[in-house]
């Protein structure tokens, strides 16, 4: 499993990456490896606000139906529009091509609320754990 050092994770699986002022959000290779074949990705328009935490978009699998949740506060300035006529650019790279969103962020301050990469692997080891109990 892939897990970049330069991302913040999500408890909830997304990723945030700082790009010129502006926050770039995915789904993490685990996420992706677990909901299988992506096949419909439902994204907000530019201009639409997003709030920490809450969902600001689905990713439709042939396994499941996942909201997807913002990793912080602000204002969507872009949105890959390439996911919505090829949403298995997730699957295929979840971390470059396969990116959601943009947001220029209200506080970015929030990205400290999210974990480094080892914490993120941590916390699914913890996960892993917990299922198999």
């Amino acid at each position: 499993m892939d897990l970049p050092e330069d991302l913040k994770y999500s408890k909830e699986h997304e990723w945030a990456k700082v790009e010129d002022e502006s926050v770039v959000v995915g789904i993490t290779d685990y996420a992706q490896e677990s909901l299988g074949e992506i096949v419909y990705v439902e994204l907000p328009d530019e201009g639409s606000p997003v709030t920490r935490s809450e969902a600001f978009g689905v990713v439709e699998s042939t396994k499941a139906v996942s909201d997807l949740y913002a990793p912080v506060s602000g204002t969507v300035t872009q949105v890959n529009d390439a996911l919505l006529d090829n949403p298995e650019l997730i699957n295929e790279d979840p971390y470059e091509d396969g990116w959601m969103i943009q947001i220029a962020a209200s506080d970015l301050s929030e990205l400290d609320k999210l974990l480094s990469a080892a914490e993120y692997a941590k916390f699914l080891e913890e996960e892993k754990a917990r299922e198999e109990e």
